[in-house]
């Protein structure tokens, strides 16, 4: 089961909903969390369920070194946690005036189960959610799979197009293609992937023992 909790952000503690407006209530969303996470990470784990926490960001005042983006309610998430995204939004996708999309850049900054500090890019189209063709375009070109000359595109002597967009819209209309690209980057990606590991980490590892 996979249970999500959007945001932490609006869940409110039982004593500011009862309270009136402008009351200060100090650390009490900090101390909700904290002890909310100690009942919870026994239960997940026994049941076999995944639980996802979106979070939003603040800016703290009069910080002059550091970052001053701050998540709200406490430290407890981050300790928690065994998987913390870092989401942001990092260019506007236009079609002509319009803007369709958004590039988003995903970074881990904090992994217990895998090595962290990856990252990776992909589109979000309005209406349509993250851009596949995209995604193999992007890859493909990583990979040398797709040959890229200044704004042209190539795959195998062909060229799909120029500019980014025309290319992404010729891979959509082309389900042979898109399936194609699909199946030679799995080919690649999955061989690379599993050279990483030995036959010992295959192991699987028991969290009751």
């Amino acid at each position: 089961d996979v249970l999500i909790i959007d945001s932490v952000a609006a869940l409110t503690p039982r004593a500011e909903i009862e309270g009136e407006m402008g009351d200060s209530h100090v650390g009490l969303q900090a101390r909700l969390m904290s002890q909310a996470l100690r009942k919870l990470t026994a239960n997940l784990n026994r049941s076999n369920t995944i639980a996802v926490f979106i979070n939003q960001l603040r800016e703290k005042i009069g910080v002059m070194y550091g970052s001053p983006e701050v998540t709200p309610g406490g430290r407890a998430l981050k300790f928690y946690a065994s998987v913390r995204l870092d989401i942001r939004r990092i260019d506007q996708i236009k079609d002509g005036a319009d803007i369709v999309g958004n590039r988003t850049r995903v970074k881990v900054v904090k992994n217990k189960v895998a090595p962290p500090f990856q990252q990776a890019e992909f589109d979000i189209m309005y209406g349509k959610g993250i851009s596949r063709e995209g995604s193999l375009l992007d890859v493909g070109v990583d990979l040398g799979l797709i040959k890229k000359a200044g704004a042209w595109y190539t795959y195998e002597g062909e060229q799909l197009g120029q500019g980014r967009e025309n290319v992404k819209s010729y891979i959509e209309s082309n389900p042979v293609l898109m399936a194609e690209l699909d199946e030679k980057i799995r080919a690649v990606v999955v061989v690379d992937h599993k050279a990483e590991f030995t036959e010992e980490d295959d192991e699987p590892i028991y969290l009751d023992e």
